[in-house]
Parts: structure tokens; sequence; C-alpha cells
């Protein structure tokens, strides 16, 4: 149910970003970027590293299921299928505040 919940709010986030925006029909390029808040027991010295990408999250969820959450959210809206998807690039790192970025190319 959690995932679906995400799926939805991804999906709509992107047709209040893009409402004109036509489905790519070729070869697609993703990068997403999973930011995750840095836990409050963290020190400062810590904390630095993990802002300068020294020190990145190991917890869940894992890489692949922020892979198939943003696709699956995507298909039919940013591309016709997840399948036109040649190159990926997925990374989780720490920020200030949790956030997905995702960005869909056409290549």
């Amino acid at each position: 149910a959690k995932t679906k919940l995400y799926e939805y709010a991804l999906r709509q986030w992107f047709i209040r970003e893009y409402p004109n925006f036509s489905p790519i029909e070729s070869r697609v390029k993703v990068e997403i970027i999973a930011y995750f808040s840095i836990p409050k027991s963290t020190s400062k010295k810590k904390e630095a590293e993990m802002m300068k990408n020294f020190i990145s999250p190991t917890k869940k969820p894992d890489i692949d299921n922020i892979t198939k959450i943003v696709l699956d959210a995507m298909n039919k809206f940013a591309f016709k299928d997840d399948t036109q998807v040649v190159i990926l690039q997925v990374e989780k790192k720490y920020s200030d505040i949790p956030k997905i970025y995702v960005k869909v190319e056409e290549i």
C-alpha cells in the first residue's frame, strides 16, 4: 500500500510539473538520486562527511526497490514503458531534506 501511494504521489508531481508532456517513445536514460535525512544522533563530524558524500546511506530501502518504484511511477507518463530504459544511474545520498531527484531523457 505504501509503495502504491508513493508511486501515485510521484506520478501526480510529474503531471503537475509537466502537464503537456507526451511520453517518450524511443530509448530513455534515467538518473535517480534518493536523498535521505541524516539521523538525529549523528555527530557533527560524521554529518559533515555525509553532506560531502563521503558516507552514503546503507539502510533500507534497497536501491533496486527505489528504482522499481520510480520506473513504475513514470510508466505511461514520462515514457511509454520502462523497457525503453537502456541507461540507468541510481544513487543514495544524505541531505538536510529527504527528497528524490529524477531525470528522464530521450537518447
